[in-house]
């Protein structure tokens, strides 16, 4: 398959299945992985706790990291193609503007701008777009420890969140898989549709792929 692209950005709310699709992706095209490190968050666990008290600490953390991890965008990889991330810096924002309060958004914002005019922009993002009910299913069958507090609720806000984002998302090309109907991991059919309309498809501004081939 012709790859027209170096840099690939896959997003989606909790559990819909980003890390998945991009190692699928990353391993069938040679492409380099930078996913997200939120394990490495000391506060993250805290947070789905006490969503309030933990915020802050919780989006600077987040914040920190994505920016380290854009620099390795950058640079040059002679093994391997393209560039395959699981989320999109300008992601950080929608949960900053969810969580934090007046005071804490107005001082996160002057960090943020001043990293998001040197990080990396792709050429496509694909938006996984999931049902809530989906999603928490998902969330129950992979069983991390730190998202036993996550509730259906907080998961509903950020899924509104997303979807309000990406409907006037216009910084790049951008992909919407419906991930509630489209099974890229159990069914090769699904997965090889979806490889069909990125890689040998001419670049568009806006494609939707809401139904399962």
């Amino acid at each position: 398959m012709a790859n027209q692209f170096q840099f690939i950005a896959i997003e989606g709310v909790i559990g819909a299945g980003k890390t998945a699709l991009a190692n699928l992706l990353s391993e069938r095209h040679q492409a380099r992985m930078i996913l997200e490190e939120f394990e490495e968050n000391p506060f993250l666990e805290r947070f789905y706790k006490d969503r309030k008290r933990y915020a802050f600490q919780t989006q600077l953390a987040f914040l920190a990291s994505r920016f380290k991890q854009q620099q390795q965008i950058h640079t040059q990889d002679l093994f391997h193609e393209f560039v395959i991330s699981d989320y999109i810096f300008e992601k950080d924002r929608i949960f900053a503007r969810l969580n934090l309060d007046e005071d804490e958004l107005g001082l996160y914002d002057s960090i943020f701008q001043l990293m998001l005019s040197i990080s990396a922009k792709p050429d496509l993002v694909i938006y996984l777009q999931s049902s809530v009910e989906r999603l928490m299913q998902n969330i129950r069958i992979r069983g991390r420890e730190f998202e036993r507090d996550l509730s259906e609720g907080y998961l509903r806000e950020v899924s509104e969140a997303y979807n309000h984002y990406f409907y006037h998302y216009t910084q790049t090309p951008l992909m919407i898989i419906n991930s509630t109907e489209i099974d890229f991991v159990g069914n090769p059919d699904h997965l090889a549709y979806i490889e069909e309309q990125i890689f040998e498809k001419p670049i568009r501004a806006y494609t939707q792929l809401h139904i399962a081939p």
